[in-house]
């Protein structure tokens, strides 16, 4: 590969890593052409971007960036493939998911993920990134616990206006 050639991709990975807040960095070289079509068409469907690239170049791109990723570098070693994302955990639900289907299904593993602005390293921490909550469903639970107090004085006032209406028109009829 020519170095003109090699430094347009590595200006496209970098592009797109900072494109999206989220990406995985994931083992899917022992994956058969099935299954791999497979991943590609869940991914598809999550809307997760899947790209499978050098790790050189890879290593490049994100020390072309501003922000310091130096605690990935040390996974990118073997085939690595990469998972971006808009939504921390879909990734992460995305492998879990593949892996229940197939009990006997070592890959695709995770290697290390990079989650708003947060690194996690190693197979063992797709559970904590499976149960993160996007930052969509973080604002629509402050919201729902914002609403509740505000719709209880709203109801207690109604109510107790119902209550007042009914002794009022009571005591006029008598």
């Amino acid at each position: 590969m020519k170095k003109e050639d090699k430094g347009i991709i590595i200006e496209k990975i970098a592009e797109t890593v900072k494109e999206y807040p989220c990406f995985y960095l994931v083992e899917t070289a022992g994956l058969d052409a099935e299954k791999t079509s497979d991943l590609r068409r869940a991914c598809s469907k999550a809307d997760i971007k899947l790209l499978v690239v050098k790790n050189t170049l890879l290593h490049k791109a994100l020390e072309s960036l501003d922000y310091d990723y130096s605690e990935l570098y040390p996974c990118l070693k073997g085939a690595t493939s990469v998972m971006f994302s808009h939504v921390g955990n879909a990734p992460a639900k995305l492998i879990k998911d593949v892996l229940k289907k197939d009990k006997e299904a070592q890959l695709p593993r995770l290697k290390a993920a990079f989650v708003e602005e947060t690194v996690y390293v190693g197979a063992d921490q797709l559970d904590t990134l499976a149960s993160i909550k996007s930052k969509n469903e973080l604002i629509a639970d402050v919201v729902a616990l914002l609403q509740s107090p505000a719709k209880n004085v709203v109801s207690a006032l109604t109510s107790g206006g119902t209550k007042l209406h009914g002794i009022l028109e009571t005591l006029s009829n008598k």
